[in-house]
């Protein structure tokens, strides 16, 4: 190729230039610098046309504020070879050793699948709530218990009086028929012999001949009756005693039988006692003022005298008359500073029988229960008998247990979420819980209340009188009870907070044989104490703390967050030896790896769903495309070949342009045809 000459100064050859290098027409004049004009802009050449800009490469100074890897196998690497997690490196750096890489992998998969089974069981002990029990051991002044005694004689309202000597005229008359027994000599003998009854009880007491033979469902509720029957059915002719109960339309009934006749005679009696006792009025009569010195005759604590307002009255229906010492009505309750029997409670009781009611009391002396000062006193549940002409010591201990509620425990604090109404004036226990399920289901069921447990306003005691049909109904839901078919044990909950006395007894002879003569002179005289068999009516009971140390049972939590995240930090560097931050690199790797999986699913849906436009943007994409060498069908400009002998270094902006196919003509070589050579030639070309 020739070039005209435009300069006086010798052309001199470019070094490095090849044929086939694209070359950028110029004009005759040499070519001056435009002022203004940088590398990489745009240029117009004359006559030529604007020229296709360059498109910007980015510098590796930049970056964009946020980047993702464009693979997931960069993504990894990067991860292997920054971490601080121990082994992840070997994945990497040991990658031209195939077995290397393939034991590291294995190992590094087995140390997390062991590290995240770890993590599993502590999760899975958090999450079962354990807890420790603490015990720890105090001493200091305590408040001395409650203390309830009572008499072991029901008291014989002068208001039902004359019900309960027909009663007793009736039993007597039962007895003769049954065993041919006359026991007017033991029982209260009434005006009218046993032919001026005037009628029977309902529900008589009876002998069964031959044992019934029920079927279905009276089969099944006979043999829920003799469950209660603790005692063998031995082959005597007494066991088969009983009295009969049924619904209200007399289609279904059942015989209540005992296999002691004994054990029958009482709960027939008993059965009929709570009938008459239910007819009293709301306001209970009020006893003699000296009911108290009757039963009690010397009360002492801490070596000083009791007074009246030390103690309070009820009447249990079989217990008799109650007396509570220290009770929370007391307006200073006794502390004790001293354990030991001189700093106790000291009582003399009068256990004599005064015959009130023999058929529901047939044992002699008293019975005491020691409880809290807000829980009501449960004789049966909790109480036991003094034997008379013995002098019993009481030793306690106090214990107090701390539960923990919610998921650790199910216990309740106050019973305000216990789905059963308390109907006791006291604070919440699990015993008040369950005699109250029982009252509530049996004012139901029975359409009445029960005379053993207190009753809501408006709602009468059971009387056969008013409810033919109590009985039947009351041994049922006795059953149902016991065999927790009402649920009363699942609802009432356990109170997280509870305080116990741990009771030991002693008993010796009182009084002694040598004293005995002096102590009844004197308790004759001041206590108008009038006995035949002296020794078998008094006793005396001594109540103390055996030490002043107490013991707190308390619960705490076996695993708190602070021991989870101390145990998961303690694998964690066991297994990999890191620390938090690597957690926090491990979470990193999780965030890219959506990323990345996001982008390529949204770079598939776009190529599958979304076609991109022609024109202009077809133009963009040509103008972007990389730079390579012209097809071999192209040949250069000369002005081009001009340009690239005057510049022997150009920038490496400039040797990447964009094709720049109006300044190229056709090749003059003759083995291209005219068609192909005319169809990639300019308008202007020769």
């Amino acid at each position: 190729n020739t070039l005209e000459e435009q300069d006086p100064r010798p052309l001199q050859p470019t070094p490095g230039l090849m044929e086939g290098t694209k070359l950028e027409e110029q004009d005759a004049s040499p070519p001056q610098p435009t002022p203004g004009l940088t590398k990489g802009d745009k240029r117009e050449e004359q006559g030529l046309g604007p020229e296709p800009a360059a498109p910007q490469q980015p510098t590796a100074e930049e970056e964009a504020l946020i980047e993702f890897h464009r693979s997931y196998r960069e993504l990894f690497e990067f991860f292997c070879s920054n971490t601080t997690i121990h082994g992840a490196i070997r994945l990497v750096c040991s990658r031209h050793n195939r077995m290397k890489t393939a034991f590291w992998a294995v190992l590094w998969l087995c140390t997390f699948g062991m590290m995240y089974w770890q993590f599993g069981l502590l999760f899975g002990e958090y999450f079962s709530y354990p807890v420790s029990l603490n015990i720890n051991l105090n001493s200091d002044k305590l408040v001395f218990p409650a203390v309830t005694i009572c008499t072991l004689n029901p008291y014989r309202y002068p208001e039902i009086k004359e019900e309960l000597e027909e009663l007793d005229r009736i039993t007597q008359q039962t007895l003769f028929d049954l065993y041919k027994y006359d026991s007017s000599p033991t029982l209260v003998a009434g005006s009218r012999g046993r032919r001026d009854l005037r009628g029977t009880l309902p529900h008589p007491l009876q002998r069964l001949r031959v044992p019934l033979r029920l079927h279905g469902a009276r089969q099944a509720r006979s043999a829920a009756s003799s469950v209660r029957d603790n005692n063998p059915q031995v082959d005597r002719k007494d066991w088969k005693i009983g009295f009969q109960l049924c619904n209200q339309n007399k289609s279904d009934c059942f015989y209540q039988t005992y296999s002691s006749g004994v054990d029958a005679v009482r709960e027939w009696y008993r059965f009929h006692y709570i009938n008459i006792l239910s007819r009293l009025p709301e306001t209970l009569p009020s006893l003699e003022e000296d009911t108290l010195g009757n039963f009690i005759f010397a009360c002492r604590f801490n070596q000083v005298s009791c007074n009246q307002a030390n103690y309070s009255h009820f009447h249990h229906p079989m217990y008799g008359n109650c007396y509570t010492f220290n009770d929370k009505n007391n307006s200073n309750l006794w502390m004790s500073s001293l354990p030991g029997v001189n700093n106790g409670l000291s009582l003399m009781l009068r256990t004599e029988q005064n015959d009130f009611i023999p058929l529901l009391s047939t044992v002699t002396g008293a019975r005491v229960m020691v409880h809290g000062q807000d829980e009501p006193a449960f004789m049966d549940d909790g109480g036991f008998n003094l034997r008379p002409g013995v002098e019993t010591s009481i030793s306690m201990r106090k214990e107090a247990l701390d539960r923990l509620g919610g998921d650790y425990g199910d216990c309740t604090k106050n019973g305000s979420d216990v789905p059963v109404k308390n109907l006791y004036p006291s604070k919440y226990t699990q015993q008040v819980c369950i005699h109250s399920c029982f009252q509530e289901n049996m004012i139901k069921k029975c359409g009445c209340a029960y005379i053993f447990y207190p009753r809501p306003q408006n709602v009468e005691y059971c009387d056969y009188r008013k409810h033919s049909s109590w009985g039947y109904c009351y041994y049922k839901l006795q059953a149902d009870f016991s065999s927790d078919h009402l649920g009363c044990f699942t609802k009432c909950r356990k109170p997280c907070s509870v305080t116990s006395y741990q009771l030991s007894a002693g008993y010796s002879r009182w009084p002694s044989v040598t004293s005995q003569e002096w102590v009844f002179e004197m308790l004759s005289r001041q206590n108008n104490y009038t006995i035949n068999n002296k020794r078998n009516g008094v006793a005396k009971v001594n109540i103390f703390f055996k030490e002043l140390n107490y013991k707190t049972n308390s619960e705490s939590p076996s695993v708190t967050m602070v021991t989870l995240l101390s145990n998961l930090g303690s694998q964690w560097s066991l297994w990999f030896g890191s620390s938090v931050l690597s957690v926090v690199e491990m979470a990193e790797l999780i965030f890219d790896l959506l990323v990345i999986t996001f982008l390529l699913l949204l770079r598939r849906f776009r190529s599958r769903y979304w076609s991109p436009g022609r024109g202009d943007r077809g133009a963009q994409e040509v103008a972007s495309t990389q730079a390579s060498s012209p097809p071999s069908h192209f040949c250069p400009h000369p002005t081009s070949l001009y340009l690239s002998q005057l510049d022997p270094a150009p920038s490496p902006a400039l040797t990447a342009p964009p094709p720049a196919y109006a300044t190229l003509g056709p090749c003059p070589s003759p083995g291209v045809s005219a068609g192909a050579s005319s169809s990639a030639c300019p308008l202007g070309g020769p």
